[in-house]
């Protein structure tokens, strides 16, 4: 399927049948562009018919089977050129993890075009075309399709004065309390990862309230290097600081939390081969991570 020309839409076209034109246009079929607005491929066909009549026009010009044959492999119709990998996920992960395992396809000639975020607001955003793939930190609602990727490990750490600070607490066999005059430094009010590792590893409700609020995880590891408290990171973030020195464990429980990754796919993104690769690629490479 493809626009028919360069179309003029009235100034006074209902807005939900743009975005129907939008997602057609982008999936490239009714079928591609139904799940994208979870909507029926009927009620799509239907909206985009009203917005011909209203418009005067056929908007898309349908192609036999033979000519989209003829169009299989290609990666981008409309350009010539090879189509852009719209990736998106966490700006951490996605610099710490996934570009790294990505550079060899880009060095083949993959190109991607990568957009980091909230988890919510990405997952809207794919939903309405414009990603291809997301690494998110949950599993989507709906029925998108999502991989488990791997598992994230989160540790408790601060710098090394705070670790000899808490080892030489009176309480220091119980971690809650050794660490209560300690600041805690996190990415949120609502202390998401830090709460969760109370609730898993010790079973309580955190009482503790943020000492410092910083924009993103980076900024979290590079205060708590510094020495302005503690906090709970993930394993990928902290590893070299642990090694070298600049960080300390201050606990290891038996079974530290996990938080399973998902590799989530705009349905009809692996039209584009290159999607496929980039795709094949993060699941191969997350077994190491």
């Amino acid at each position: 399927m493809s626009l028919s020309g360069r179309e003029r839409i009235t100034p006074h076209v209902d807005l939900n049948l743009l975005r129907t034109f939008l997602a057609v246009y982008r999936s490239g079929s009714f079928t591609g562009a139904a799940p994208l607005l979870g909507l029926s491929q009927p009620t799509v066909t239907a909206q985009i018919r009203t917005l011909e009549q209203q418009t005067g026009r056929e908007l898309f010009t349908r192609l036999p089977l033979d000519a989209l044959a003829a169009l299989e492999g290609r990666s981008d119709v409309l350009g010539g050129q090879a189509a852009s990998v719209h990736l998106a996920g966490p700006s951490e992960l996605l610099c710490t993890r996934v570009l790294p395992a990505l550079a060899p396809l880009v060095a083949e000639g993959v190109q991607l075009r990568v957009t980091q975020g909230l988890p919510e607001p990405l997952m809207d955003d794919l939903r309405a075309g414009h990603h291809d793939l997301l690494i998110a930190t949950r599993r989507p609602r709906g029925r998108l399709a999502a991989l488990p990727l791997a598992d994230e490990e989160y540790l408790l750490v601060a710098a090394p004065s705070w670790a000899r600070h808490v080892e030489e607490h009176p309480s220091a066999e119980d971690i809650c309390t050794a660490v209560r005059d300690v600041p805690l430094v996190t990415y949120a009010e609502d202390l998401p990862i830090v709460r969760r590792y109370w609730r898993t590893v010790f079973g309580k409700q955190l009482s503790a309230r943020a000492a410092v609020t910083v924009p993103n995880l980076y900024a979290v590891v590079s205060a708590v290097t510094a020495g302005a408290g503690y906090s709970v990171l993930p394993r990928s973030l902290c590893e070299e600081h642990l090694a070298d020195g600049r960080l300390a464990l201050l606990h290891e429980p038996v079974e530290p939390p996990l938080n399973t990754l998902f590799l989530v796919q705009r349905p009809g993104a692996d039209a584009n081969p290159d999607v496929v690769r980039v795709r094949d690629r993060l699941q191969h490479a997350a077994r190491a991570w």
